[in-house]
Order: C-alpha cells, then structure tokens, then sequence
C-alpha cells in the first residue's frame, strides 16, 4: 500500500477497514483501493508494468478491409482523388482548367464559332484565339464578353478574364539572315 501513500491516497490497513469487531467501516475510499488492487494484480498477472508503455498490436494480414484504414499515404485510393491532391499540392489547377478551355473549345463556344476559330495560347488568364478571317476576327472581338460568361460557367470564374482575337496570319517575306528595309515585294500588290 506504500504506492497509495505516494499517489495521495491515504493508506488503510485490513484491521482499521473491518474496524474492531470486524466489522467493515463506512471507509469511503475502501472500495476504490480494493479495485485498485484488483486492477494491479490483474496487470501484473499479464506482464503488465506500472508506467510501461504499451506497444500497438501490430496489423496482419487478417485485418485487411476491416476499416483499420492509415494516414500515412500507403493505402490505395482513387485515382481521380490522387489527380486532385497532385494538382492542389502543385498549384496547377488554373492550368489544368485553361487545358480544358482548349481542349473543350468546340463545346464551349458552339460548332458555327468553332469551325471558324482556334484557341492558340493561354497566359495569365488571357486567352489568345486565332480567327481564320478578319470578318470572323471582328465577330469575335463583338462576341468577346458572352463568350467570357459562357467560359466562365464551364470551367470556374477567373480562369479565363480576357480573350484576345487575332486575324489570320500573313506570310513571312523575310526569308535568310539578311533583309532589305522598306515594303519590299508586297509594294506592287492592289
């Protein structure tokens, strides 16, 4: 009982708890030492040591979708849950929305715009779309805004916040490492 005296408890010896006729005594704390010491002996009795650590039991091969589920990255999950982590964890989800902006184009702006325009690049929310004419340009420049709202209803807001038209491309005249200033052979067209 020298533990009890040491944790704050008070020590009572058998005699003093039966009192003296033998007789139990109305002890109020006689009935938690009692449980105490049950506990203890049944600790002892399983190899169990005060203020030893007990080790976790370790998993087998049993166990397996019994729920007992770690956090520690090596239980399998879902393949679209990993993309998602991957892309939070690099910060690449505007990029990954400005790719299906591109990819989706045909979807998003319909197949009449789509016949005649192609996204081309894509940086820092602008995106850049090439027309295949400068009538279907200037359409496009008109139609800029729905075309904004209807980006922003597919793919998120602030994704996409300028669109940016361009013509058709004209032919390069300059061809090799030297070039004569001046209009050159486009002088003589119309």
């Amino acid at each position: 009982m020298r533990g009890d005296e040491e944790q704050g408890l008070p020590s009572v010896r058998a005699e003093e708890a039966e009192g003296a006729e033998g007789v139990p005594s109305t002890d109020r704390f006689a009935a938690a030492r009692e449980a105490l010491a049950r506990a203890r002996m049944s600790a002892s009795e399983r190899g169990f040591r005060p203020g030893a650590r007990i080790s976790k039991r370790r998993p087998r091969a049993g166990d397996i979708g019994q729920g007992r589920g770690r956090d520690d990255g090596r239980d399998p999950s879902l393949l679209g849950n990993q993309f998602d982590k991957l892309l939070s964890e690099r910060g690449w989800q505007l990029d990954v929305a400005a790719g299906a902006v591109m990819g989706r184009w045909r979807e998003i702006v319909g197949d009449d715009v789509a016949a005649h325009s192609e996204p081309v690049a894509y940086t820092d929310g602008v995106l850049t779309v090439r027309a295949d004419s400068t009538a279907w340009a200037t359409q496009l420049r008109l139609l800029a805004s729905t075309l904004l709202g209807r980006m922003e209803q597919v793919v998120g807001t602030d994704v996409v916040t300028e669109l940016r038209v361009t013509g058709p491309g004209s032919p390069s005249w300059s061809h090799g490492r030297r070039s004569a200033p001046g209009r050159g052979p486009r002088d003589t067209y119309g």
